[in-house]
């Protein structure tokens, strides 16, 4: 009898339930939401693009029936990772230069290698192979600034991944555009054919105060603010910017944009290492965005950003990568997460600066801020669009689990991520790419690596 009434429940549960196309399972549920709720045998049901339910997995199964089933009970679900600055195609120059200042490595190596083999296919090729290990390593939404962004906008869409592309403009001939006109207006198009597209939000990007003029600068502003596009650029990155500019200008590389009012509207700026009080109070006051990209600033001995003040002041700073060539060598967002913590303990000489929860805050919520996209993105809640990743905890650098917080920051690793869902469509499943010939993306990296050594062997 009490079994009979089992099943009459249980059917009659399922004929009242919602319709989903998706529900994820797991042990915990992060959900970064405002209260930061980690849920335990949690559960988040999907329907379309969008997340209809996160809570206690038994609830959500009462009231969702769902086509699909993800059932992953040694893990925890997210949301999907942010990367608030990279250069996608660069993953193509990985390795070809390192051990060396910004400087040199740009002049000696980058913009050589860049002038003799980047075009078209080269973006495609690049952005693909750093598409297969961002969203591999759980992340799902990237910002970018490179050539041929139309290019990279594709490629991005075709795998499956969310992207804030900016086209990079830049006071030199680049591989796409000679000339600064030709690529503000190519940037012009390029904003038209994706504007309102549901996976990429198309930017413009001036490289930096000390590579582009300031008329075009305030061109590159006015051309943004005309389309509500972001604006990203470089700022104060090195000693050297900054001083430049102070022996050019009297001022520094903030005070000059806002004085040129570049500022006035939706910016994003990269990295931020040297920037003073009165420069983190010029962001505060425009809302400008942030990017610490951590490995990057280490290893080019850049600096350390004061990413604790720079939070508390209320400027919303996120985590990037930068370039996979020289700065950086991958795409793991869970490596800058660590690292971002452990440089303020140790700078500051104090254990309990930037905690495991806040550093998944700049990889999730806060860097989905610094984008303006919080309202879609950065959190798993009702509402929001479907990008959640799932990262098993059944291998011993989980064992034993105390704070899912530290495990997740301080103990598992990328390659721990073992699902990937953005926008509602599932495009890592067990490990395996959905979007993608993972072979055939690795091969064409390798015949790249001939054809670009070739190159720099040569006499210009």
């Amino acid at each position: 009898m009490h079994r009979s009434c089992s099943a009459f429940l249980l059917i009659a549960a399922s004929l009242f339930a919602a319709p989903a196309d998706k529900i994820w399972t797991a042990r915990y549920v992060i959900t970064m939401d405002a209260q930061r709720r980690v849920i335990e045998n949690g559960a988040v049901a999907v329907q379309g693009a969008r997340i209809v339910a996160v809570g206690p997995r038994a609830e959500v199964e009462r009231a969702w029936q769902a086509k699909t089933r993800i059932d992953r009970p040694q893990a925890i679900l997210a949301p999907g990772f942010i990367d608030t600055h990279t250069h996608a195609p660069m993953s193509l120059f990985r390795g070809i230069a390192d051990d060396m200042r910004l400087q040199d490595w740009l002049e000696k190596f980058i913009f050589p290698a860049e002038a003799r083999n980047v075009d078209a296919e080269f973006v495609r090729w690049g952005t693909r192979l750093a598409c297969l290990e961002m969203a591999s390593y759980g992340t799902t939404t990237f910002t970018d600034m490179y050539y041929f962004e139309d290019v990279l906008a594709e490629t991005t869409k075709e795998a499956g991944l969310r992207g804030v592309l900016g086209q990079t403009i830049i006071g030199f001939p680049a591989p796409d555009y000679k000339t600064t006109d030709a690529a503000l207006a190519g940037t012009e198009r390029y904003l038209q054919r994706f504007h309102n597209d549901p996976l990429i939000v198309p930017a413009v990007a001036p490289h930096s105060v000390y590579t582009v003029s300031e008329d075009v600068l305030k061109a590159t502003r006015t051309l943004a603010n005309r389309y509500r596009a972001p604006l990203l650029i470089h700022l104060s990155e090195t000693k050297k910017e900054n001083d430049d500019m102070l022996a050019k200008r009297g001022m520094t590389p903030t005070r000059l944009l806002d004085s040129l009012g570049v500022l006035n509207g939706r910016t994003l700026g990269a990295h931020g290492v040297w920037l003073d009080d009165a420069d983190q109070e010029i962001l505060r006051r425009t809302s400008t965005g942030l990017a610490h990209c951590p490995t990057s600033n280490t290893k080019l001995a850049s600096g350390v950003a004061r990413v604790v003040e720079i939070l508390d002041r209320g400027i919303n700073m996120g985590l990037g990568t930068d370039g996979f060539a020289g700065s950086n060598d991958g795409a793991d967002l869970m490596q800058e997460m660590a690292l971002a913590a452990k440089l303020q303990k140790v700078t500051r000489m104090n254990p309990v600066a930037l905690p495991a929860r806040q550093a998944l805050e700049m990889a999730t919520i806060i860097g989905a801020r610094a984008l303006g996209m919080d309202k879609e993105i950065g959190s798993l809640e009702t509402g929001k669009l479907a990008d959640v990743i799932a990262i098993s905890i059944a291998g011993p650098d989980a064992a034993p689990m105390y704070d899912p917080y530290s495990t997740l920051v301080y103990s598992l690793k990328a390659t721990d991520v073992s699902d990937v869902m953005v926008n509602g469509r599932q495009i890592i499943l067990n490990h395996q790419i959905l979007t993608m010939d993972r072979t055939k993306v690795i091969s064409k990296a390798a015949e790249y690596r001939v054809k670009i050594s070739d190159s720099l062997s040569k006499p210009k």
